[in-house]
């Protein structure tokens, strides 16, 4: 009986619970209806907002165009010393670093073979001039002969033909001996200039052959930098131009220059314009082979009136930079046109524009990013948001 009036209660107790999700799931269910009915009426469209912005008007202005280019430190003049004739280096007195001045004693080859060939020359032409002297003593009594009637027409032709040959072997023994001498004098070489020895190739007791390089040697007062410069700008740069040359290794160091050669046509190794600059100041510090930075500056002697606009007008995709240009459009507005822009340098404060721009044409300088191809705009006014 006790079990029977438990299964009762908990019958009772399930059908309570379960009625009352039900009743709280039909509420929630009208309550959506309600709030979906309350709701369902027409808004009113939206109002487009017509965007204020901000403008500029294209026009060319006086550009300070610095170039900066890249070049090297060259000794105003480098020479490679040789010798013009061949042997063993007996002697090379200098080193790398050595100051020399000018007719100073460079190197000295072994000069015993080059001796014994001016004493051989020597030998030859006091040969040539004994048989000169017979030679000509003959001619003499063969024509006394001749003219007392006691030798023939054609002995005194030979014998006027054989002093004649003797003449010609002294000439040529002469000759050799000079070559000779000269040869000996190769055999030193000497300092063309004050200098600064900058490499030595060859030590002493080496064998040299002739025109091979022995040392190099760098004269002049003050270096000189090259530079490449591409045709771009090339035009621009003239003989006599005043320049600013930066040097790296001297802690950044800057020095006047001035520009003394301009090539007339391109370097086929770098496809660019070689430009020497020669050194004003810092002759004492500044060394061949150092890297240098020179900055030429255009605009004094161009005067180049070119299209510049601010960095907050230019915008930048995947499809490239471009600007908005803006045109009247109806009802005093105006309508905003995307173009591609080609720009040639960035300048402080803005960038040149090579390709895209035109005097006269009006660009957005700001809110770039928040409008499109096309679309309505109006000018910021004072107060405007």
């Amino acid at each position: 009986m006790v079990l029977g009036s438990r299964s009762v209660f908990s019958a009772c107790r399930w059908f309570v619970m379960t009625k009352k999700r039900f009743l709280l799931a039909c509420l929630y269910l009208c309550l959506i209806i309600i709030t979906n009915a309350c709701t369902d009426t027409e808004l009113p469209p939206p109002v487009d907002v017509i965007r204020p912005v901000k403008f500029l008007d294209i026009s060319e202005v006086a550009v300070s165009a610095p170039r900066i280019y890249s070049g090297s430190v060259e000794a105003e003049s480098r020479t490679s010393i040789s010798f013009r004739v061949g042997g063993t280096l007996l002697e090379r007195p200098v080193d790398i670093g050595n100051k020399i001045t000018k007719g100073q004693l460079l190197a000295a080859l072994d000069q015993r073979d080059l001796a014994i060939r001016v004493r051989e020359a020597e030998a030859q032409l006091s040969q040539a001039r004994a048989s000169m002297r017979n030679a000509e003593s003959n001619y003499e009594r063969t024509r006394e002969l001749y003219e007392n009637d006691n030798t023939s027409k054609s002995e005194l032709d030979s014998a006027r033909a054989t002093a004649e040959s003797a003449k010609a072997q002294v000439r040529v023994a002469q000759q050799a001996l000079s070559n000779s001498r000269l040869q000996l004098s190769y055999a030193k070489v000497y300092a063309p200039d004050d200098c600064e020895v900058s490499d030595t190739f060859v030590k002493e007791n080496e064998n040299v052959s002739s025109g091979q390089a022995i040392l190099d040697l760098d004269c002049g007062e003050c270096a000189d930098v090259r530079v490449a410069v591409p045709e771009t700008a090339i035009g621009q740069i003239s003989r006599g131009n005043s320049v600013m040359v930066r040097i790296d290794a001297l802690g950044g160091q800057k020095f006047e220059g001035v520009v003394d050669e301009v090539a007339v046509s391109m370097d086929s190794n770098s496809s660019a314009f070689p430009v020497v600059v020669k050194l004003l100041s810092g002759c004492d510090a500044v060394r061949a082979g150092m890297a240098a930075e020179v900055n030429f500056d255009l605009s004094r002697d161009s005067e180049a009136r070119q299209i510049v606009i601010p960095g907050v007008a230019l915008g930048e995709d995947r499809e490239g930079r471009y600007v908005y240009v803006i045109k009247p459009a109806e009802d005093g507005l105006w309508r905003a046109e995307r173009r591609a822009v080609e720009i040639e340098a960035d300048m402080r404060g803005g960038f040149r524009v090579a390709n895209g721009l035109s005097v006269g044409d009006r660009i957005v300088t700001a809110g770039v990013r928040k409008i499109n191809d096309g679309m309505l705009v109006k000018l910021y006014q004072s107060g405007d948001r």
